[in-house]
């Protein structure tokens, strides 16, 4: 029996934590697996006569401390005199594990500050990390950002959802800006973010803009956008894809009736506005708006102007199959990623940067694709074309 087994055995016996032995194993192996590099490079031992006059030789050592679930280690790492050594086990100039850091990457998707994290690593490695350290380690995403943003896309997807929520970002001061969101559904009903844009403010240009690089990235056609009643949208939106269609929010439209209408008349006002979205068909739907209308806007003009029976954008969904209706007629899916957002982001009260938010962003983003894009969104595994 080997003496690390025998004394593995021995702290197991006695109840005791193994981290310590399985820390010097580590740091035994590491090394040794060093030495071996340094000999695959030269090809000769150390102090064999067949080195000299190659060339190259062994030029002493240097150590590093590599940070470890298991404790902090002592790396020693050997040089060569023409300094061609570059070792596989450990990366140049890596202080920590990639355990480490995907570690720190998880605590950051989850609305922690780096000062807390920083906490958390100093706790369970017994070493201190400044928040600085792990704004750092952070930084190892931004290749991982660059990607997200300029993967390819499906050429086709049924439905492109459209919102945007606030966050609050520091440029020169601190103030909320728009994160505008496109989440996408395709035939087979599968859903994923395509993509997120930091702007100051809410604007259609930028969802024009967005719409744009998602067509240069791939996506050829769109039957349906979904979004709010933000001016111009529409217009943006066709104007890239001209063939697709667009559906104003009905959730969206009931809360701006609900502004327009006494507290007292909400209820028996919004229950009658469902008639309108819920209905079996267009032509039924255009006459339960009709209806609507003329018995609620003599009391209340307001409602004229906000809906119109020729409004394009109303009664889109209803040209698609009534398994997905439910899913289509409004952003509430969309929302919900929003609110994930909120929820994560209570414990930060700003972001120090731009990219600090984007970094932040696609760590959610990927979760949720990972989680969502295999599978089948309500009402699309009904769907045969």
């Amino acid at each position: 029996m080997s003496h690390f087994t025998t004394s593995l055995m021995e702290l197991l016996y006695q109840g005791e934590s193994i981290d310590e032995i399985i820390r010097v194993e580590i740091e035994k192996a590491v090394n040794e697996l060093l030495q071996h590099e340094m000999t695959a490079l030269l090809t000769y031992e150390k102090y064999e006569f067949v080195g000299y006059g190659t060339g190259n030789s062994r030029n002493g050592q240097y150590e590093r401390q590599l940070n470890t679930r298991f404790g902090t280690i002592t790396v020693v790492m050997p040089r060569d005199r023409n300094g061609e050594f570059s070792p596989v086990t450990i990366a140049p100039y890596q202080r920590s594990t990639d355990e480490l850091e995907s570690m720190v990457i998880k605590l950051y998707q989850q609305g922690m500050t780096t000062r807390e994290i920083a906490e958390i690593i100093e706790r369970m490695y017994g070493a201190h990390y400044s928040p600085q350290t792990i704004s750092n380690m952070s930084q190892a995403m931004d290749e991982q950002v660059r990607a997200f943003h300029s993967r390819p896309v499906q050429a086709h997807y049924t439905v492109l959802l459209m919102d945007a929520t606030w966050l609050n970002v520091r440029r020169d001061s601190v103030a909320k800006e728009a994160v505008h969101i496109i989440v996408g559904i395709t035939p087979e009903g599968h859903k994923e973010v395509l993509d997120y844009a930091i702007f100051p403010s809410e604007s259609s240009n930028n969802y024009q803009e967005m719409c744009q690089s998602l067509k240069e990235r791939g996506l050829e056609r769109v039957d349906l956008f979904v979004s709010d009643g933000l001016t111009g949208i529409r217009d943006a939106c066709l104007s890239v894809f001209p063939k697709a269609r667009h559906q104003s929010c009905w959730v969206h439209i009931a809360r701006t009736v609900a502004r327009c209408v006494r507290v007292s008349d909400r209820k028996e006002i919004l229950d009658a506005l469902k008639q309108v979205y819920q209905a079996d068909d267009a032509e039924g739907a255009k006459e339960a708006l009709t209806a609507f209308l003329d018995q609620y806007s003599k009391r209340y003009p307001k409602l004229r102007e906000k809906l119109s029976i020729d409004d394009l954008s109303l009664f889109s969904f209803y040209e698609f199959d009534s398994a997905i209706r439910r899913s289509i007629y409004t952003t509430n899916l969309l929302e919900g990623f929003n609110k994930q957002l909120k929820r994560l982001t209570k414990r930060k009260e700003q972001f120090p940067n731009e990219a600090s938010l984007d970094r932040f962003l696609c760590t959610v983003c990927l979760e949720y694709n990972r989680k969502f894009s295999a599978r089948i969104h309500k009402g699309f595994g009904q769907l045969t074309n």
